[in-house]
Order: C-alpha cells, then sequence, then structure tokens
C-alpha cells in the first residue's frame, strides 16, 4: 500500500518532470520575459496570475526582481554594468554562478527601484508572492512527494535547478558567447540553436537582442520559437494581445536609386543589413587571411596577432583598444580589399548614427555611400549596395 497518488513506470517520471519544467519555461518566457520585462504583450488577467502562482511554487522568483534584472542587462549589456555578463565575468562564472549572480542583483535596491516599474504590486505580490517567496517551493516539495512518492522528491530537485540551468546559466552565459547571429546587434548575443523548444524560444537570443520589444522570437523560416506558438493559442483564444512583433524584411527589386523609403527600411532594419554585411566581411577575411599572413612572414612579423584580426573586425572601431586598432590597421594594408570593405562598413554605420541629421542628409549620405560601393571594383560590395537600394518598409 502506497501512500502516493500516482505509481508510474520509470518513463512516466520523465515524462513528468519534463512536462513540470516545460510548463515553468513557458511562464518565464511568456510571462516574465515577453510580457513583464519587454512589454510585447498583454495577457488575461487569469493567464497572468497563473503564470506568477506557478512561478511562485517552482523557482520564488519574485517578478519585480526578475523584470528588473533583465531590463538592466539589456540597458548596459556587456559591460560592467551588466548584471551577467560573459564577456565581462567570463563564461565559466556565468554557467557555474548563474543563480548568485541573479540574487546579487536581486538585492540591489537602486536596480528594483530604477528598472522594475510598471510590475504587479497587488496585496497576494506584497504580502504572499514577495514577502515569502521560499514558502511556494516548499509547498511543491510536499505536492510533489504526495503526487509520487520518493521520487517525488528528484521530481522537485530537476524543478528547481531547470531555471538556474538554462535561463541563469545557459541563455544568460552561452546565450552572449556560442552560436550563430542574424543581426549585427551591438552585443555578443547569440542564437544557440534554430529551434527554440527546450527553453521556450529563448534559444533565439540574438534575434530577441535585435529586437527587444518583440513577442515572436523566430526570424528566419527555418526558426521555431514554441514560445511564439504558445502566444499565438492564447491570442487565438483571447487569452494574449500581442503588442509588437519585429518588422519583416521586405523589398523592392524594381528599385535603382534610395529614396526616403529605403532610408527608413534601413534604419529599421540596421542590424539585419550589418548581419548580411559581417557575412560578405567573414568570407573575405577568408579569402585573404593567407595573403596577409605571408605578407607578415616576408617582413619578420608575428602572425599571432592574426588570430585576432576576424574578431576585429566584426567590432566598431571605437570599441577597439588603441593597440588592438593599430595593429588592425597594420594588418589591413596588406589587403586593400579587406580595408575597403572595413571601412565602408564603418562608414555604413554612421548612416543612422547621426542622430542630428535632417532626413535628407541621412538619405544623400546613403545613397554616396551606395555609389561609392559600386565604384569599388569588388564584386561582393557591389551586389550588396544593390541589394540595399531594394529594401523598403512592408
Amino acid at each position: 500500500m502506497t501512500f502516493w497518488m500516482f505509481d508510474l513506470p520509470w518513463w512516466g517520471y520523465i515524462l513528468v518532470a519534463l512536462g513540470l519544467t516545460h510548463i515553468t519555461i513557458a511562464a518565464v518566457t511568456i510571462y516574465l520575459h515577453r510580457c513583464q520585462a519587454h512589454r510585447a504583450l498583454d495577457l488575461h488577467p487569469i493567464v497572468s496570475h497563473f503564470f506568477r502562482f506557478w512561478l511562485w511554487m517552482t523557482t520564488g522568483m519574485v517578478t519585480k526582481e526578475w523584470a528588473a534584472i533583465h531590463r538592466k542587462h539589456h540597458a548596459h549589456c556587456e559591460t560592467v554594468n551588466d548584471p551577467h555578463s560573459p564577456q565581462i565575468l567570463g563564461i565559466k562564472k556565468v554557467l557555474r554562478e548563474g543563480a548568485e549572480l541573479y540574487r546579487k542583483e536581486a538585492a540591489n535596491e537602486e536596480t528594483l527601484q530604477k528598472y522594475g516599474s510598471g510590475t504587479p504590486d497587488d496585496w497576494m505580490e506584497r504580502h504572499v508572492y514577495s514577502r515569502h517567496s521560499g514558502l511556494g517551493i516548499r509547498l511543491m516539495l510536499i505536492i510533489d512527494v504526495l503526487l509520487f512518492g520518493p521520487l517525488g522528491l528528484t521530481i522537485w530537485a530537476v524543478q528547481m535547478a531547470w531555471i538556474p540551468l538554462t535561463a541563469a546559466g545557459i541563455i544568460n552565459g552561452l546565450g552572449h558567447y556560442w552560436g550563430y547571429r542574424n543581426f549585427a546587434a551591438a552585443d555578443a548575443s547569440t542564437n544557440l540553436v534554430p529551434w527554440g523548444i527546450i527553453i521556450g524560444g529563448e534559444e533565439l537570443h540574438n534575434n530577441h537582442h535585435a529586437y527587444a520589444s518583440s513577442a515572436r522570437l523566430s526570424s528566419k523560416w527555418y526558426e521555431f520559437d514554441i514560445g511564439w506558438m504558445y502566444i499565438r493559442l492564447m491570442q487565438m483564444s483571447r487569452l494574449a494581445k500581442v503588442k509588437k512583433i519585429a518588422p519583416k524584411v521586405k523589398f523592392d527589386w524594381a528599385k535603382t536609386r534610395c529614396d526616403l523609403d529605403t532610408l527608413q527600411a534601413v534604419i529599421t532594419h540596421r542590424f539585419d543589413v550589418m548581419g548580411k554585411y559581417g557575412v560578405m566581411l567573414k568570407q573575405a577575411y577568408k579569402e585573404e587571411i593567407s595573403k596577409i599572413r605571408l605578407a607578415y612572414q616576408q617582413h619578420g612579423h608575428e602572425t599571432t596577432v592574426l588570430e585576432r584580426l576576424r574578431h576585429w573586425l566584426h567590432l566598431d572601431a571605437k570599441d577597439l583598444e588603441v593597440q588592438d586598432k593599430q595593429a588592425l590597421e597594420q594588418a589591413l594594408t596588406h589587403s586593400a580589399r579587406l580595408q575597403t570593405i572595413y571601412q565602408l562598413k564603418q562608414e555604413l554605420a554612421q548612416v543612422w548614427a547621426r542622430s542630428t541629421a535632417s532626413q535628407e542628409q541621412l538619405l544623400k549620405g546613403l545613397e554616396d555611400w551606395c555609389q561609392r560601393a559600386e565604384k569599388s571594383g569588388i564584386a561582393a560590395l557591389e551586389e550588396f549596395s544593390r541589394r540595399l537600394r531594394c529594401y523598403r518598409m512592408a
């Protein structure tokens, strides 16, 4: 005679653990991240409170703390003020101590006051969820044991480890360290894999940093965001209202000159533009690096510096240390083609960086850039420029 309610086969317990942790992941990505931190959608009060209650039971996280820390991360990404940047703190520390970094920042009252506005502040939040954040976790332990017996302890342990491992560790760590990039966002964010299922779509982290206020994290046709699928189902059931999604890139292939619509589209999709430019720069680097290495060897220069050349090429010149900038400039003197592509990359970024310029001045700057690119004698630049002229707003 057992005192617990369910006696399952071994695989049944695995499915239960995965199902329960997946609900937690959905709560984090839909409620905490997309709804509360970025206001990308509104949720029906019943759905919103269910997610809040579930997170209290399975993580003990407080909505205001989570939203504030994440907003601060976006405001100071990859700087010393970023609560959990692997570029600053090191990948090992963020992977191993992600939860500790979260708790440390959650204790910073200045962060909560500055970045935590607009989060729930009702009776339940003040007297239960925030005041007794550990109570829900203990209740979850009792429930798991009553439902599944001794194996309920294992299920509970998996639930408790899931968010510190996946969100605090993998997303905050690997999501800014390893993977592929669709967009040249002004940080180190990456997409881990194109199928956002295990972590609810958060695997598409570079897409998110490019368009932080978008309720949909997938961008390319081959990418899948299961969190977005849930949002669409709730939207059809009138349980959610999407406020904003990332704009889709559109083209007018008949265009031969830049116009104001082109300018607006290029500025709107600047991360996509620079992402495509980065692909071209990467290819040029592969083709030219052997020529640069040979020149270094002939002149007796140390070639180890070339290992960092590709990294420098993808950074803005202003972000380079003085010695790195000098080393880059020296390397580029041995490849006129790579030097031209890199120089035009810096100049293209200035088109949308000139905040005080009028639309007409910005348009002239974009058209002048296209003309210089098409007269460069570099086929890849000419093709890129013709494609750039065809950008249009949806």
